[in-house]
């Protein structure tokens, strides 16, 4: 078993349909030694249980993304409340803002600050998804103030040392690799790797060179080399420490 430990991947989606417990078997007896299934609805986050189950390394987040949030949002929050007694649920996630999405902004205002409440009820960490929302995300963060991750982080290095400063973690995976990874190569450069983890967000965002393909945990070595070159580290150096945060950030001993 190896140091890769993805923050963050979505193996209930249908793209792994055909093989998913081939796969996490192979992953499991190689490379990685933990994922936590990220869930998007009461369903997702069912099925992330069930999964977590299954694997020794495999965890779980329950949670209500805000692409996900309906005008029943109310009902479907009190049926994932109910998975948080479970012992394999590490996280409320996936939660956050997206305005990129027509979801009423006020809908997922509503859902974000009531998980954020949650998560402080319980003690647990968050996973949150922020797409063109950083004032609004951050000015909630700042309220609430969680322990989490900041997911397939997008915004400034400036907003990614707030972030820190608020004893949150990082989220960092393919978009690194790109060509247009600017932004992305900036924030690492800024923040200490202690406040790094890695993740997939698979089935999406394969790094270079699967850009485009199906995206799976055991990619995150490419990201780590990546992160490496930035950083003027090894590789190993920064599975090892992105590993340790993950177990921090989950509280998984």
């Amino acid at each position: 078993m190896g140091d890769i430990f993805d923050t963050h991947a979505h193996y209930d989606d249908a793209a792994f349909d055909e093989d998913r417990d081939e796969l996490l078997h192979r992953l499991f007896s190689q490379d990685v030694c933990g994922i936590v299934n990220q869930g998007t609805n009461a369903e997702t986050s069912r099925f992330s249980v069930e999964l977590a189950h299954r694997y020794d390394g495999m965890y779980a987040a329950v949670g209500l993304h805000p692409e996900c949030v309906t005008e029943n949002s109310v009902s479907e929050l009190k049926e994932i409340r109910t998975l948080y007694d479970n012992k394999k649920v590490v996280a409320v996630g996936e939660i956050g803002l997206d305005y990129y999405y027509d979801v009423p902004k006020e809908w997922q205002k509503y859902a974000f600050e009531a998980q954020l409440q949650l998560a402080n009820e319980l003690s647990l960490p968050v996973v949150v998804h922020d797409r063109e929302a950083h004032k609004d995300v951050l000015d909630f963060l700042k309220q609430y103030r969680p322990k989490g991750i900041v997911h397939c982080f997008s915004g400034s290095r400036e907003m990614a040392l707030e972030i820190v400063n608020l004893g949150m973690y990082i989220g960092m995976g393919g978009v690194v690799t790109f060509k247009n990874s600017r932004k992305a190569v900036e924030v690492i450069s800024e923040i200490p790797l202690t406040s790094l983890v890695l993740e997939t967000d698979c089935p999406y965002l394969s790094p270079v060179p699967y850009r485009g393909k199906r995206n799976h945990s055991g990619m995150i070595a490419y990201v780590a080399e990546r992160i490496a070159e930035i950083k003027g580290i090894t590789g190993d150096e920064v599975l090892s420490v992105t590993k340790e945060n993950a177990k921090k950030v989950y509280q998984i001993s």
